[in-house]
């Protein structure tokens, strides 16, 4: 991204919106405990309240870049509460409040794009954004007034709109703060009842607007959305919002990163100094791969004949008549020594030779470097009614790339945009993409590695590079945390597999292939 350009920071609050059963863990992070207890809450709030004030008033010194905070979600969520605490903590005199509903006469005779440029904040100025474009996208097509077709060609728009936005200087800052359906309308329904501070703050826009089967297109509509505009310039974060500190903590920290990397990219290049990791503020956050149950086992006595049904299951609907009109692929990530060589193996002992291919991914060759990264892959890709195993995969670019410092900040963010849409290409031409994290824990990779290292014919399998990866352990669980949560779609969703129990694993890893194959044909 150029100097010019503005950093875009999606937390997209879910509304309303409720999770339908078997609907994809596209926001399982979030349903994690987050929370800050009082003392831990007075402590990071000190400590945010002075980097903003730093932040903002370099900002507004330097008058090259604006700001908006455009904060979505539940009714009962804290929209309202989030706004008034960043008033309470900023300058109020470079802050403006842009709130949209339902358009004015004045806003009918003209674009509906118009209202949002006329509340422009100038440069040096932050503008916290309520009923935003993204909002006014989502009530038309859940109330039908917009197709499915309309509706992407909104979100493609606001795709090119908020490029265009990042390349003028405006650094938008989209805010979800997610809390289950049930939840959030108890919430409602008691400030409600209640009078005071709390029930002035509470911002209504969907519960007294849509009914049953609105709420249900919305939903699925919310999803497309976060799916299709997840961009480089413009990606998508989640804020659980069941506990009011953490919440407000967690806002206030995305928009201070903001303010710091807008002034370091507006500094002259003697002074543009990234923000140093230790002066960050310590929120804690939840890991997804690191909540896994590790204890599951596989009961040995009658593992062989489970695996032994699993694979004849396989067997008979990828030979069968309905699957020579579809694909599948299948791809495998995790940590070292997690156990992919035996999973694959026992997958590939299911098919029929003729049939599959297993893709062994390594670092990229010459040739590949001279390509989009996505080349390689596209190669790969299975004819209709065969298969393409990849043992690792095109996550590479936000995993080892990443963590390793192998491409830049700005490759590996657009890559989860570029990856959801490669998938969904996929998708569409009939080939089932079914993706695996298998994960251990770390005392399981240490007795897997000495074990490799004392037998002679499992030596190959470890590498200096095994080693040393161990000391980026954290690293690598917060990018396969990131992972997950941006790019487990609707279609293409991931697995998470404890894997501490080699048999567990591998069992849990036929089954997903046999649900997936009997739902999809």
């Amino acid at each position: 991204m150029s100097s010019q350009g503005a950093y875009f920071c999606k937390v997209f609050c879910l509304e309303s919106f409720f999770r339908p059963p078997g609907d994809p863990a596209m926001f399982d992070s979030v349903r994690l405990p987050h929370s800050l207890d009082k003392q831990q809450f007075e402590e990071v709030s000190e400590q945010l309240r002075e980097k903003l004030l730093d932040a903002q008033f370099e900002l507004q010194q330097r008058k090259k870049k604006t700001i908006l905070l455009v904060i979505n979600g539940s009714d009962g969520a804290g929209k309202g509460e989030v706004l008034n605490r960043l008033y309470e903590w900023l300058d109020d005199h470079y802050l403006e409040t842009l709130s949209y509903g339902e358009p004015t006469d004045e806003e009918r005779e003209r674009p509906l794009e118009w209202r949002y440029w006329r509340d422009m904040p100038g440069y040096g100025r932050i503008g916290l954004v309520l009923g935003s474009w993204h909002h006014r996208a989502l009530l038309l097509r859940a109330t039908g007034k917009t197709g499915r077709d309309g509706f992407q060609a909104a979100l493609e728009e606001i795709n090119r709109a908020e490029e265009m936005l990042s390349q003028e200087g405006v650094i938008v800052v989209k805010v979800l703060l997610f809390m289950e359906q049930e939840k959030a309308h108890r919430r409602l329904t008691k400030i409600r009842k209640t009078s005071g501070a709390l029930r002035r703050a509470t911002v209504i826009e969907w519960e007294d607007t849509l009914k049953g089967k609105e709420r249900q297109r919305l939903t699925r509509a919310a999803l497309d959305m976060v799916e299709r505009t997840s961009t480089g310039y413009a990606p998508w974060a989640v804020i659980a919002a069941d506990d009011a500190r953490y919440r407000d903590a967690a806002v206030a920290d995305l928009l201070l990163q903001a303010l710091e990397r807008a002034n370091v990219e507006t500094a002259p290049a003697a002074q543009a100094v990234p923000r140093d990791p230790a002066s960050l503020v310590a929120l804690p956050r939840s890991s997804l791969v690191g909540s896994l149950d590790m204890t599951q086992r596989a009961d040995p006595e009658s593992y062989s004949d489970e695996l032994a049904r699993l694979q004849s299951r396989i067997t008979e609907l990828t030979t069968g008549r309905k699957f020579q009109k579809r694909g599948l692929v299948l791809l495998f990530e995790g940590n070292d020594a997690a156990g992919k060589g035996g999973a694959i193996r026992r997958v590939r002992a299911a098919l029929d030779p003729r049939q599959f291919r297993v893709n062994g991914v390594a670092a990229p060759t010459d040739e590949e470097r001279a390509r989009p990264y996505l080349w390689r892959f596209w190669r790969n890709i299975p004819r209709i009614g065969h298969v393409s195993i990849f043992d690792r995969s095109w996550y590479g670019r936000v995993l080892v790339e990443r963590v390793e410092g192998l491409c830049s900040r700005e490759d590996w963010m657009r890559a989860y945009q570029e990856i959801n849409d490669f998938e969904h290409q996929l998708d569409r031409a009939r080939l089932s993409v079914v993706k695996f994290w298998l994960a251990i824990t770390q005392e399981e990779q240490l007795r897997r590695f000495e074990d490799r290292e004392a037998r002679p014919t499992k030596r190959y399998k470890i590498t200096k590079e095994d080693w040393r990866n161990r000391e980026k352990w954290g690293l690598y669980e917060e990018a396969a945390n990131d992972m997950i949560d941006r790019t487990s779609s609707q279609r293409a969703p991931w697995t998470l597999v404890e894997a501490n129990d080699k048999k567990f694993a591998r069992l849990k890893v036929l089954q997903t292939i046999v649900d997936r194959l009997e739902a999809e044909l």
